[in-house]
């Protein structure tokens, strides 16, 4: 039986430049200004990695006290801004209405995926979640993917991942799952190219038939 396995930040919900402006926002009173070529450098991984990356270039408090700072800018805008991207959220329903089990496999923390699936009405979509800190190594490992699988109850050559960010590709391809990469950011299309397959819309369909 095929499964398929979203991720959730720039694939089910355009949350990526609203995690940007919480990064600017949170790092300003640190007195570094952040660049779209950080953004780009951070795009697709956990929130430990991102805070290891700007605290190489800033003093900053730890990762779990920076936490609480940049979490509250975040989740003030997911509750005000946050928009879903309809072909990925209506794929991933149309999937589920066929009998295929779909999963989400997030780098972000559970606390914030929860906020996300909430404010999207997505916390009903999905047959099982996996957040960033429940495993052990996060994107582009590929260690969430496969305890998806777990989860899910299917083998990992049986999955197709769904996926926006290169690390996610290559976490994907690491779970020896198919890979599917929808392009949200027009002429960024090599940096996805080690997936199966990079597409512009994601439809129940496409997924089907990459299977």
């Amino acid at each position: 039986m095929t499964a398929v396995i979203f991720d959730c930040d720039g694939t089910l919900v355009d949350s990526e430049p609203l995690a940007f402006t919480a990064w600017e926002r949170a790092l300003a009173p640190y007195g570094y200004a952040i660049t779209e070529a950080d953004g780009e450098a951070c795009v697709g991984l956990p929130y430990p990695r991102v805070h290891a990356y700007f605290a190489e270039r800033a003093e900053l408090p730890a990762s779990e006290p920076f936490w609480e700072i940049f979490s509250a800018e975040l989740f003030a805008l997911i509750d005000t801004e946050l928009l879903p991207f309809d072909d990925a959220v209506q794929a991933a329903r149309t999937l589920r209405e066929r009998g295929v089990p779909v999963a989400v496999a997030s780098s972000s923390p559970r606390e914030r995926l929860h906020r996300t699936l909430g404010r999207a009405g997505l916390l009903e979509a999905f047959d099982v979640t996996v957040a960033g800190d429940e495993v052990a190594h996060g994107k582009p490992a590929p260690d969430m993917f496969l305890l998806a699988a777990e989860r899910l109850g299917v083998e990992p050559r049986s999955c197709v991942v769904i996926e926006d960010s290169p690390p996610g590709v290559q976490a994907g391809v690491a779970a020896g799952m198919v890979t599917l990469a929808v392009c949200r950011v027009p002429g960024t299309e090599a940096s996805l190219a080690a997936a199966d397959r990079v597409i512009d819309t994601v439809s129940a369909d496409a997924i089907l038939a990459a299977a």
